[in-house]
């Protein structure tokens, strides 16, 4: 399955430029591509409100639809826990919130080096029981509430689905995950075929884990591998995201399948011709209009039972 013609041009056009790899760079130098990036997709279209709350114990952009919203949506952005900001993922967030008619909450949650595993998961799953404590607040009533994430961000919907339903809360009506990270294993054969060496590639995976959990003995824990974990059964209702040249694509189909052996609903689409990262360059690739058309019906659908 080749790559579509337009990332085909992005990946030419990256190469010219004569960027370095992300694993060659610092992580300072890395979280230079997202603003880079960001400049390509162009400015978000407009919401009704957008909200920085103080209070929140961890930064969080919400951002507000017309209308009265039918649900919340807590956003965790991609990057590998190492690079990644709310204003990268601004446009994003914009179009999930009024393509739903749901508040979407984008989470800034801190990143490694600096702040290494687990801390990102802690900020993920406080800021989740923020949201829950005032949903009311952010939509008028006690709407549906759903978690969803690209990548790195997957991973931390996944992690904190399964931590909801071990604490007893808060419910979820669904979890949305975008190529996400479930394991640590980075010798499986999507992670090693030529072809899926782009934009992220193995070496690159390498060095997010290295800055994320420099003690390897770690990376089997559930809280940074979801795939480990013991038992899925009882989480919400999965949404799964796929790109077939991406060096995460087997621990993603692995962790779906693991998810309906559990007997957990999963719907998941992979998009022909994509590459990891695909979903968040709207308006540069075709294949995240697909994408977002995709995630955009299965939130509808999870929430259209509970507000018929």
């Amino acid at each position: 399955m080749a790559l579509d013609d337009a990332t085909s041009n992005l990946v030419a056009q990256l190469a010219a430029s004569g960027m370095p790899p992300i694993q060659e760079m610092t992580p300072e130098q890395a979280r230079g591509l997202g603003p880079a990036l960001a400049e390509m997709y162009g400015p978000g279209p407009v919401v009704a409100r957008v909200d920085e709350p103080a209070d929140a114990p961890v930064p969080l952009r919400v951002l507000t639809p017309e209308g009265t919203p039918r649900g919340v949506v807590v956003y965790y952005h991609g990057g590998g826990w190492v690079i990644g900001a709310l204003d990268e993922f601004d446009h994003l967030g914009r179009l999930l919130a009024n393509r739903t008619g749901c508040v979407v909450v984008l989470v800034d949650y801190r990143l490694a080096p600096e702040h290494r595993y687990p801390t990102a998961v802690e900020d993920a799953w406080a800021a989740l029981g923020w949201v829950d404590a005032h949903l009311t607040d952010l939509a008028g009533s006690r709407v549906p509430l759903v978690v969803a994430g690209d990548s790195a961000g997957g991973n931390l919907s996944a992690i904190v689905a399964r931590r909801a339903r071990d604490a007893g809360g808060p419910a979820l009506a669904a979890q949305v995950l975008v190529y996400p990270v479930t394991d640590a294993d980075v010798d499986r054969p999507s992670y090693v075929d030529p072809e899926n060496q782009l934009l992220v590639n193995r070496d690159s995976m390498i060095w997010f884990w290295d800055h994320y959990t420099p003690d390897a003995a770690v990376r089997s824990d559930p809280d940074a591998s979801p795939l480990q974990a013991s038992d899925l059964a009882g989480l919400p209702p999965a949404v799964v995201l796929h790109a077939p040249h991406d060096p995460l694509l087997d621990e993603g189909v692995a962790y779906a399948d693991r998810l309906e052996q559990a007997g957990v609903e999963v719907t998941r689409l992979l998009v022909p011709g994509q590459m990891h990262g695909f979903f968040t360059m709207v308006g540069v690739l075709p294949g995240a209009a697909v994408g977002m058309d995709f995630v955009v019906g299965e939130i509808d659908r999870h929430l259209s039972p509970v507000t018929a």
